[in-house]
Formats: C-alpha cells, sequence, structure tokens
C-alpha cells in the first residue's frame, strides 16, 4: 500500500506584520528581538509561498516598516498582499478583511494567522481580537511581539490566550504549518532554521527570558 502524499498541517496560513516601524526603535522594549524573528518569519513564509499582510501606523509620523525587514519584503515580492498604513489600531482593516484568503471562511477554511509587531496590548490585541471575532485561528508569536512597557506584554498575552488565540514561538508555528518532514519545502526550511538559529535564541532570550 502506497504511503500517504505529505501534506502541510496548515491549509490557509498567513503572516501579519504589525506596525515595526523605524520611530519605535527608542522606545519599544527588545524592537531588535521582534524584527528578528519578523525577519526568519518573512523568510518562511516566502519558502512556503504564504501569503503576507503588512501595515504601519501613520506611517507619515512614526516611519516606514524598518530597514532590516525591507530586503525580505522585496524577496517575498507577489505574497505580500497588502502593505497598508493606518490610523486604526488593528490590522484587520476592511482591504485585508475582504481578501479571499479571509472573506470565505466557509470555502477556504479558517485562517491560521501568525502575528507579530508591536505593541502586544493595542495593535496586536486588536487585530487578534478582530481575527477571533471572524472565525480565524490566531497564534500570537510571543517572541516577535513587544510594547514599550515589557510589563504589557505578558498581561496582553494572558489576555489573548484567554480569547482564543495561541500564544506560541515563531519556530513552533513554522513547523506545525509544514506539519510533515516530506513536503518539498522542508529541506529548504531546515536551511532558514540553520540560518537563523542565533537569531532565534536571542529573541527568546530577550523577550521572555526566566519564561522559557
Amino acid at each position: 500500500m502506497a504511503a500517504p502524499t505529505p501534506q502541510r498541517r496548515f491549509k490557509n496560513p498567513a503572516v501579519f506584520i504589525c506596525d515595526i516601524q523605524e520611530k519605535f526603535r527608542t522606545t519599544i522594549f527588545e524592537l531588535e528581538k521582534v524584527i528578528l524573528t519578523s525577519r526568519k518569519l518573512l523568510r518562511a513564509a516566502t519558502a512556503l509561498q504564504i501569503p503576507i499582510f503588512v501595515t504601519t501606523q501613520n506611517r507619515a509620523r512614526l516611519g516606514d516598516t524598518v530597514a532590516e525587514l525591507q530586503p525580505a519584503l522585496s524577496a517575498a515580492g507577489p505574497l505580500v498582499q497588502a502593505d497598508l498604513d493606518k490610523t486604526y489600531f488593528s490590522m484587520y482593516l476592511p482591504a485585508i478583511a475582504s481578501h479571499p484568503q479571509f472573506a470565505s471562511p466557509s470555502t477556504t477554511g479558517p485562517a491560521e494567522v501568525a502575528i507579530v509587531g508591536i505593541e502586544s496590548h493595542i495593535c496586536v490585541t486588536q487585530t487578534a481580537l478582530d481575527l477571533l471575532a471572524a472565525g480565524h485561528k490566531v497564534y500570537v508569536l510571543a517572541d516577535g511581539v513587544s510594547s514599550a512597557n515589557r510589563e504589557e506584554v505578558g498581561i496582553a498575552l494572558d489576555r489573548l490566550r484567554a480569547a482564543g488565540a495561541v500564544v506560541t514561538t515563531s519556530e513552533s508555528w513554522i513547523y506545525e504549518c509544514m506539519g510533515d518532514a516530506g513536503i518539498p519545502e522542508f529541506r529548504g526550511m531546515v536551511g532558514v532554521m540553520k540560518d537563523t538559529m542565533r537569531d532565534t535564541k536571542a529573541a527568546l532570550q530577550g523577550l521572555l527570558g526566566s519564561k522559557i
């Protein structure tokens, strides 16, 4: 009897990059670690052909998405489904909510959305709550979110966990997304994981510290 064809565990994944902007460099706790995780997630999304949604908050005042993420976004090319500026705190804007990946969950199944960015207790929280209310699955990557005051982060993650979001790590989400070492992309993803091993450790230690 032939072995079943390897299939990914997640059928409708998406990546949200929330407001990781230049003007936040001096105000957000361990922003450089959020950037490391976000860059790894973008590389993984590109290798796995996962749609990417990016926002900025009041770009004219707070700046563009940080320079370190620009090469990865450029490499993702058409996988970047939206790069939107907003005043609304939630990323789940009408232009994103109406995207086919989210607009017809009865057809495509709920999206499995990984969120990284800032601030954990404001834009990340409101984005996650809106996605959950729309029937999607939400994964908040604890090694990829932060706030100006570090004490806000744990409270936000506890609230989101209670609301139904999964609080996990970037590596866990990426491997769960794949689900099977037999998929064609797995070998390339092992390379991404090896390349970013130090970044992963730095982000976990910097953002989670004694909690891991």
